[in-house]
């Protein structure tokens, strides 16, 4: 794992990082980083699907689902196609 984004002190943002971007991640750097208080870090990579979270796939189902009543409706089909743009964007 590699950091996407720089690691600070939890008590102070202003001094220099504890990490830096780009930084390649070890089981004992992440222990360190947890001894000094790091709670949350930014790694580069694709998100992980969480359980309850849904797929792409799933999620444009059913988008599909709620605007099926709607199809004759132009507005609504742009709005659809915006939140399919949205759906995919942030589930890539």
């Amino acid at each position: 794992m590699m950091l996407a984004e720089d690691v600070n002190a939890s008590d102070r943002n202003d001094g220099p990082p504890l990490c830096g971007k780009g930084c390649t991640l070890t089981a004992s750097l992440i222990e360190r980083l947890k001894q000094m208080g790091v709670q949350a870090l930014v790694i580069e990579g694709h998100p992980l699907q969480s359980a309850g979270e849904n797929s792409l796939e799933e999620s444009l189902s059913v988008l599909d689902r709620r605007f099926k009543l709607v199809t004759d409706d132009p507005r609504m089909m742009m709005l659809k196609e915006i939140y399919r743009k949205h759906i995919i964007k942030s589930l890539e």
